[in-house]
């Protein structure tokens, strides 16, 4: 174990991918198991997400989600990364969490991002469009109010008055918004490390303490996969980085294919450029490899807390990754049970 990690915590972001051959409700009991090994193997929080419409993706109603895993398990943090505010009311938000924390008390997490539907007809069906993510500072003002003391004489109770960290993703501007906010950060290298580190930094620096936040927290999220060799983690990251290609050029997130069926496909020259730029920024190798690529990510961003949420098509190898995590981290010291 590397100097820099110990200072750091390590948790797990579980979209519910969904294989070929898998139905949506398969994807989603794995999820909950999922949830159950990562407290096994001491990560500090789990999450899960919000898309709609999505055929590789299951999962659709966060806090629904996160109620089964937090039943499933007893002491890791269970959260949202994240609740899209634009496609709720926040007074809805609000009292979802406060039955969440009610049930659960002390380990339920609310990160709230600003994404909309992916799609004209899906914001459609939600019931909103983009301008709905215009007034998202009101939206999250709101939340929040709900828990203090409620909003113009309407109260979201059980929530009211009690205490759910809240966590921005960082989307758009969220790293000012955040800041202004007094929020803990989400962010991830979408569009490369730098940019990343420049959000981070501008986080830091407009920081402004309130009753949510006394001090910056940076929670860095993204791929990271061990196997026996960076040839085998790469191959085993090829379907997720082709599912994203896939989705940018035909406009839908596809259900995740076998390694060696997309070895095989003809791509365009475009194509490729997309996967390789899908895997661009992701930690993937050998135990040392991903140990001195992790030490550099902590090192360069500071980060407090690293959420991974690694996706493909091995089921085994993924939770097989996420067990080896735990012990190079040192959140598993002793041998764990070998994932099946």
């Amino acid at each position: 174990m590397t100097a820099a990690l110990p200072s750091v915590r390590f948790s797990v972001l579980d979209r519910s991918r969904v294989r070929r051959g898998q139905s949506h409700p398969a994807a989603l009991r794995e999820t909950v198991e999922f949830a159950r090994l990562a407290e096994e193997w001491g990560y500090h929080r789990f999450w899960v997400s919000e898309h709609h419409s999505v055929p590789g993706v299951a999962g659709s109603a966060p806090t629904v989600l996160a109620a089964a895993a937090a039943a499933g398990t007893s002491r890791i943090r269970i959260g949202t990364g994240g609740v899209m505010l634009p496609n709720h009311q926040p007074l809805v938000v609000a009292e979802q969490f406060g039955v969440l924390e009610s049930l659960y008390p002390g380990r339920i997490d609310m990160g709230l991002g600003r994404s909309v539907g992916f799609t004209d007809g899906v914001r459609r069906a939600l019931g909103h469009d983009k301008a709905d993510a215009d007034d998202f500072d009101d939206r999250l003002a709101a939340v929040l109010d709900y828990f203090a003391h409620g909003r113009q004489g309407v109260h979201a109770w059980p929530a009211e008055g009690l205490r759910v960290p809240a966590f921005l993703l960082a989307t758009g501007s969220g790293a000012e918004r955040a800041a202004r906010f007094g929020l803990p950060l989400v962010v991830a290298a979408v569009a490369g490390t730098d940019r990343m580190v420049e959000a981070i930094d501008r986080y830091r620096a407009g920081f402004r303490e309130t009753a949510w936040g006394s001090a910056p927290y940076v929670v860095v999220s993204g791929t990271v996969l061990i196997a026996d060799s960076t040839e085998e983690a790469q191959r085993l990251l090829l379907p997720e980085a082709w599912s994203s290609a896939y989705s940018r050029t035909r406009g839908e997130f596809p259900v995740l294919l076998p390694p060696e069926e997309i070895e095989s496909a003809p791509m365009t020259d475009r194509e490729r450029r997309m996967v390789a730029e899908s895997m661009r920024d992701q930690i993937h190798g050998t135990e040392d490899e991903v140990a001195e690529a992790l030490e550099q990510l902590v090192t360069r961003t500071g980060a407090d807390e690293i959420l991974v949420h690694t996706s493909t098509y091995d089921r085994a190898a993924r939770l097989e990754s996420h067990r080896r995590l735990a012990r190079l981290t040192g959140l598993l010291p002793a041998a764990g049970r070998r994932a099946a």
